[in-house]
């Protein structure tokens, strides 16, 4: 490609409207190179014909084939996310199969056979438990179909947890729903809080949403929330109320969420810079098949034994959760940090360890290997094991974990290491604040 056909790709590109969208690269036989999606089209399609940008070793010998360029205007990242899936599959263009680097697509699967649907990413939708199950895709990228579904679980407050939920089981009226349903993501069919036909619903909705435009899907909610309060159906037409305002205001959630504008406690989320990047590292560095949401951290804190206290507190897609934040006051032990996490450890999750609420992703224990150990054992006085227990050391700042025979060290940079340094640290405030309250309590009361 001459400099000359680089200089009109490049006007054309930023004269793009500045909106999310899907690019097709051609070459001169008008045949499709590369599919991919763009939060702002300029920006994206303009950075392949700029002397600066550095592609990539895979992407870089696509630019001297670009004669020419498409776009698909969309009316947000999850339908680009979903127009690219399409015309990946029905295209096959060769740059997209070239960076799969043998790995297969991610699939979107909902589990229709279930009395409540799941709705899971998964790269082997021909496994049994997705028998008879609604298959899209495939997508280009796992990371984006994650980011997608969690936007649109604020929506449709779809289920994404494995459980395996009966609306008939007696259980459920005990069942504590986890964190998700607190921040309004998730309806809480395990507990009872929604019935399977208000349920199936929202899974319909959420499905006719992928497969139309927002807009027509916007008329059709509106019409079936005017014939519902017609009819007097007020609890039905609220919801539907509740779901239209959720989908106007999809694209200013996505805006938010990716500039960081819904940090409830800046002065800790300062310290992540990519929160979404975090998370993936760290699940990436842990070696986990499974998404990494939600984090919970315990911290102990005392003065030579004086007012021993506990602090756990909670984050939800690298974010603080401050309606998580616990505290405890330390009862069998007075100037034994393993004692105390094994107590704050055995009263947290005492309910999660019998089966009647789910237990975070990820537990952090601030501490090393002799801290972890005394989770650990508390951990196993219980019938359900957590998934993830990891300890943090300070100094060092080494990650300690269950069964690993060396800590792992990541470098100081780590987008994973910075996201578990800030919820340590912010459980480490969090229990000094309550000791001191303690301290200040008892010294007035003298």
């Amino acid at each position: 490609m001459d400099g000359n056909c680089i200089e009109q790709l490049l006007k054309k590109a930023r004269a793009l409207p500045v909106v999310p969208g899907v690019y097709l690269m051609k070459d001169r036989e008008d045949r499709v190179l590369y599919v991919g999606k763009a939060l702002r089209l300029p920006d994206r399609v303009s950075s392949y014909f700029l002397p600066s940008t550095d592609l990539g070793v895979r992407k870089q010998p696509l630019v001297a084939l670009i004669h020419d360029f498409e776009v698909i205007a969309c009316e947000g990242e999850w339908e680009a996310l979903l127009m690219e899936a399409r015309l990946v599959k029905d295209l096959q263009p060769q740059f997209n199969e070239a960076l799969l680097d043998g790995k297969s697509f991610p699939y979107l699967a909902i589990t229709m056979r279930d009395e409540f649907p799941g709705v899971f990413v998964t790269r082997d939708p021909q496994e049994e438990r997705f028998r008879g199950a609604r298959i899209l895709g495939p997508f280009v990228s796992g990371g984006s179909l994650r980011h997608a579904v969690q936007i649109l679980q604020r929506v449709f407050q779809y289920r994404t947890c494995e459980l395996a939920i009966c609306s008939d089981d007696p259980q459920n009226r005990r069942f504590r729903p986890c964190l998700l349903h607190a921040i309004d993501q998730c309806s809480a069919p395990c507990a009872n809080r929604i019935t399977p036909a208000a349920y199936r619903e929202d899974i319909e909705r959420f499905l006719r949403f992928l497969s139309s435009k927002r807009s027509a899907m916007l008329r059709d909610l509106q019409r079936e929330m005017a014939e519902a309060s017609t009819a007097q159906h007020f609890e039905r037409a609220a919801v539907l109320r509740d779901q239209i305002r959720a989908i106007e205001k999809l694209d200013e959630r996505e805006r938010r969420g990716r500039d960081g504008e819904f940090d409830w406690q800046p002065e800790v989320t300062s310290l992540i810079q990519n929160p979404a990047d975090g998370l993936v590292a760290l699940q990436r560095a842990l070696n986990s098949s499974a998404p990494i949401r939600c984090l919970e951290a315990i911290d102990i804190a005392h003065l030579q034994g004086d007012e021993t206290v506990a602090s756990k507190v909670c984050f939800i897609d690298g974010r603080p959760f401050k309606d998580g934040y616990r505290r405890y006051r330390i009862r069998t032990a007075s100037n034994d940090d393993f004692m105390a996490i094994r107590e704050v450890v055995s009263r947290r999750y005492r309910d999660a360890g019998a089966g009647q609420e789910l237990y975070p992703d990820l537990i952090l224990i601030d501490g090393g290997a002799g801290q972890l150990s005394a989770a650990m054992d508390a951990f196993m006085s219980l019938r359900v094991k957590p998934p993830l227990v990891i300890g943090l050391a300070k100094k060092e700042e080494l990650i300690y974990r269950n069964g690993a025979t060396e800590p792992l060290r990541l470098g100081r940079t780590n987008p994973a290491l910075k996201l578990c340094q800030a919820i340590r640290d912010e459980a480490h405030r969090f229990a000094q604040h309550y000791h001191h309250l303690l301290r200040s309590k008892r010294m007035i009361a003298e």
